[in-house]
């Protein structure tokens, strides 16, 4: 099973249960049809926290411009 198709699975099914026992979340204009961001991070061998740190704040800044062009 390739990685990223392991991510997708664990991702659509931890949201759906999350959702279903969280029911009130689904109300929060936030959600919207999605729970968690698009992409992941995998590392084997590597990263120390600074170069995580680095990545999901890279990771959000690329989030709020998808956003803010998504609006226009």
């Amino acid at each position: 099973m390739q990685i990223s198709d392991y991510v997708g699975a664990l991702k659509g099914k931890s949201a759906i249960r999350i959702l279903n026992k969280y029911r009130n979340l689904k109300q929060k204009l936030y959600w919207g049809n999605y729970f968690w961001a698009k992409g992941y991070c995998v590392d084997t061998v590597g990263l120390d926290s600074e170069m995580i740190r680095k990545y999901v704040k890279h990771q959000d800044r690329k989030e709020k411009r998808a956003e803010e062009q998504s609006l226009f």
